[in-house]
C-alpha cells in the first residue's frame, strides 16, 4: 500500500508552492506515465498535486506572432484532432497519432508527454543496475539486450532513449516550452528542454524541482505543405519507435528553401542537427541529397551488440521520409511514395 496525500490546486502558484515545499511531491494531470512508474516502485510520491483545474492551461489559442499556444493540460487526442493543428501543423498531428493508443491519448496531456520516462526494460527492473534509477549503480543495457537503445548522444553511464513521438514533431517545429516555478516564469527552446545522459542520466530534462509546464508555443511556420512523420517499430500497434523521423520542408518547385529533420528512438532526447538541415537549403529534394544530410545527422553514431542495425535503418528512414515529405498525400492509408 502506497499512502499519499492529495491536493487539488486551483492555480499555478498554489501548485508550484505545494510541490516546491516537498521533495517527494509530484504534479498529476493525466497520470498515464506517473502511475506506471509508481506501480513499478520506481517513485513513491508523498503528495500528489492535482493540476487538472488550473486556469488558462486547457486550451489551444493563437499567439500574437501567428503561431499557436498549446495549453499543458490539453490532451494529446484533442491536440491531434484540433482543426488548427490538422490544417497548420499536420506534422505534429501525425506524430501524436503515431504514439501510444487511443485510450492513452485521450488521457495523456501535452505537458505530461514532455516528461515521459524511458521505456528501457532495465530501468523498470528493480534487480538490474540502472544509473537512471539508482545513480552510480551501472548500466545493464550496455552489455545486455539493447535492441531499442541509443545510437547517438549516449554515454558510458546510460544508453536509454526518450520514447515520445509528439516530442519529435515538436523538435522539428522548434517549439518553445513555457514553465513557471519558484523563481518565476521562463521560456525554454525545445532543443534545450531535454538532456543527453552525460554523467547524470537520472535527469531527463532541465526543469528544476517545483517547476510546472504551463504551455507549449508553436512558431508560425508549420510546414503544412510538405511534411511527413515516419515511425518504424516492431509492430504497428502500441509500440515505441526503433527509429522515427519528423520532416518538414519548404519547397520552391523541387528546390529546398528550408528543412527540418528530427529523429526519435535513437537518443536520450529528440535528435536534430542544424548543420544537416542547412546543407539541404538550395538543393533539390532528391534521395541523394537526403542521403548526404543523413550522413551528417548520423555522424558519430555507435551501435551496440543488438542495435547496430539502427544506424542503417535511420539512414534509410531519413531518405524515405524526406521523399515522403515532398508528397504528403503519400501518407494516406494504402498510398505509396514515389521512392
Amino acid at each position: 500500500m502506497n499512502n499519499f496525500a492529495f491536493l487539488r490546486a486551483e492555480n499555478a502558484d498554489d501548485a508550484v508552492r505545494a510541490v516546491n515545499a516537498n521533495t517527494h511531491a509530484a504534479f498529476i494531470a493525466g497520470g498515464t506515465n506517473l502511475i506506471d512508474i509508481w506501480k513499478y516502485n520506481l517513485r513513491h510520491p508523498e503528495l500528489l498535486v492535482d493540476i487538472n483545474h488550473l486556469p488558462d492551461c486547457s486550451a489551444i489559442t493563437e499567439t500574437v506572432d501567428g503561431g499557436l499556444r498549446l495549453g499543458a493540460l490539453v490532451t494529446n487526442a484533442d491536440t491531434a484532432y484540433h482543426p488548427l493543428i490538422e490544417s497548420r501543423y499536420p506534422l505534429l498531428s501525425k506524430a501524436i497519432l503515431a504514439g501510444a493508443s487511443a485510450q492513452i491519448r485521450n488521457m495523456a496531456t501535452d505537458g505530461g508527454n514532455l516528461l515521459q520516462r524511458t521505456r528501457c526494460y532495465y530501468f523498470y527492473d528493480a534487480n538490474a543496475p540502472c544509473n537512471k534509477r539508482v545513480p552510480g549503480s551501472g548500466c545493464a543495457a550496455i552489455n545486455g539486450y539493447n535492441r531499442i537503445h541509443a545510437i547517438l548522444g549516449a554515454s558510458e553511464h546510460c544508453i536509454a532513449v526518450f520514447p515520445s513521438d509528439m516530442c519529435v514533431g515538436l523538435a522539428a517545429l522548434a517549439a518553445v516550452v513555457n514553465v513557471t516555478g519558484p523563481n518565476g516564469e521562463r521560456r525554454i527552446p525545445f532543443a534545450d528542454f531535454h538532456r543527453l545522459p552525460g554523467d547524470q542520466p537520472d535527469l531527463d530534462n532541465n526543469l528544476q524541482h517545483g517547476e510546472l509546464i504551463t504551455s507549449i508555443d508553436l512558431p508560425p511556420k508549420g510546414f503544412e505543405q510538405n511534411y511527413s512523420y515516419l515511425k518504424l517499430r516492431d509492430r504497428q500497434s502500441y509500440a515505441f519507435a526503433l527509429v522515427s523521423v519528423a520532416t518538414g520542408l519548404e519547397l520552391d518547385g523541387d528546390v529546398i528553401k528550408d528543412a527540418r529533420i528530427a529523429l526519435g528512438g535513437v537518443a536520450h532526447k529528440p535528435w536534430r542537427v542544424a548543420e544537416a538541415e542547412e546543407s539541404l537549403k538550395g538543393k533539390a529534394a532528391t534521395p541523394e541529397n537526403f542521403a548526404e544530410a543523413a550522413a551528417v545527422i548520423l555522424r558519430g553514431a555507435k551501435g551496440y551488440e543488438h542495435n547496430s542495425f539502427k544506424i542503417e535503418l535511420a539512414k534509410r528512414a531519413i531518405i524515405r521520409n524526406g521523399m515522403m515529405a515532398t508528397e504528403p498525400e503519400s501518407q494516406r492509408p494504402g498510398a505509396k511514395p514515389s521512392l
